[in-house]
């Protein structure tokens, strides 16, 4: 049987991320599977991120820079990758997040075998912004549905490979929620199906001060993915109260 996927595109949102910026790419750029497009987009940043991006893109040929006209934020970026991207498939990676050298490889072994997925998720490792390594795993499970995705997010957005077709239906919306998450639930909701690798092939960057790190604001962020989605208020706190007990059971071990 032919195989599904060929070339991948993979979108890169950047802003002020010059300290863990080259470490991403590189993770990227040494993938075992090599046929890939990195587009990478930069959003005004004020470091020396974009410096940084042009120094890749001279030096190869796969690696693609764009700079928003001002700033933007993440949603809009990601959707502005996902539209310049040749492939018929998307892998997503923040700018202080890596992969493992055979992510990709072991995502498009995946889909080829499962050729309906929609999205293909992978499980995390995790290390701080001092670089030190975390003992706790993420673990996923092998498939999710659309109620068991609203009981926790399992699906890391730089560990996610989308078929491009589901991203112009479902982009990402607003800022002020988990945008991806919303995205993951759009797709599911409307057939889409999804597959996980249980092994740690994302290391996820932890960064207490950021949106996901923050608990208290990532727990609003999460109530308004709810009410995106059109869920009542009761519904609503059901899900938070799934969503709060698997929170404090990740962030604890991390």
């Amino acid at each position: 049987m032919e195989n599904v996927v060929s070339k991948i595109s993979i979108v890169m949102p950047i802003y002020n991320a010059q300290r863990f910026l080259s470490q991403t790419i590189d993770s990227v750029l040494s993938q075992s599977y090599s046929d890939f497009e990195l587009i990478m987009i930069d959003d005004c940043s004020t470091d020396n991120s974009l410096e940084i991006l042009r120094e890749y893109e001279q030096k190869d040929s796969r690696v693609l820079v764009f700079r928003n006209d001002k700033n933007r934020g993440v949603s809009f970026t990601r959707n502005f990758g996902v539209k310049k991207a040749k492939s018929d498939y998307i892998a997503f990676i923040d700018s202080d997040d890596m992969w493992t050298a055979d992510k990709l490889e072991k995502q498009i072994n995946l889909i080829n075998k499962y050729p309906d997925i929609a999205v293909c998720y992978t499980g995390s490792g995790f290390v701080d912004t001092n670089s030190i390594k975390s003992e706790f795993v993420f673990y996923v499970p092998e498939e999710v549905s659309f109620k068991k995705l609203l009981k926790q997010n399992v699906i890391s957005c730089s560990s996610a490979l989308v078929k491009k077709e589901w991203l112009l239906k479902f982009p990402m919306a607003h800022d002020d929620m988990h945008e991806d998450f919303a995205t993951w639930l759009s797709i599911l909701k409307h057939g889409g199906k999804a597959k996980g690798i249980n092994e740690p092939l994302l290391i996820y960057r932890v960064d207490r001060n950021s949106k996901s790190g923050n608990k208290f604001k990532s727990m609003a962020m999460t109530y308004r993915v709810y009410k995106f989605m059109g869920l009542n208020v009761f519904q609503r706190a059901y899900y938070m109260i799934f969503y709060t007990i698997s929170g404090i059971r990740k962030h604890g071990s991390i």
